[in-house]
């Protein structure tokens, strides 16, 4: 028998999903109101996706807008926004997500 303590998961509430769906899909301005709701950027589920969905939603509105200026600023950004809305309804089934780079660098930073 092993003497390590696994914690069993803690099943996110409807809440808790709502927050992070809305975070994606409404990505950077709800992940910053996140920040400053100290009830809610503390929940370790909302944190993970919170982190993502600013980072990811910072980066999506950089590329678009340096890109702007030919049709393929606007494929990005439509590209990335529906990217958001599928890591929003992955996190609203109470899944984590990764996302290649963003996560990696979320979790260096301590943001997740």
């Amino acid at each position: 028998m092993s003497d390590q303590f696994t914690p069993t998961p803690v099943e996110p509430t409807s809440d808790e999903k709502l927050w992070v769906l809305l975070a994606y899909i409404f990505s950077p301005l709800v992940p910053v109101i996140i920040l400053l709701m100290k009830d809610k950027k503390d929940l370790p589920f909302v944190k993970a996706h919170n982190a993502q969905a600013l980072v990811m939603g910072l980066a999506i509105a950089v590329i678009s807008s340096v890109l702007a200026a030919v049709f393929v600023g606007i494929c990005t950004g439509l590209v990335g926004w529906i990217l958001m809305i599928y890591w929003g309804i992955q996190g609203y089934q109470g899944k984590y997500v990764t996302i290649p780079f963003v996560t990696d660098f979320c979790k260096k930073q301590g943001w997740a």
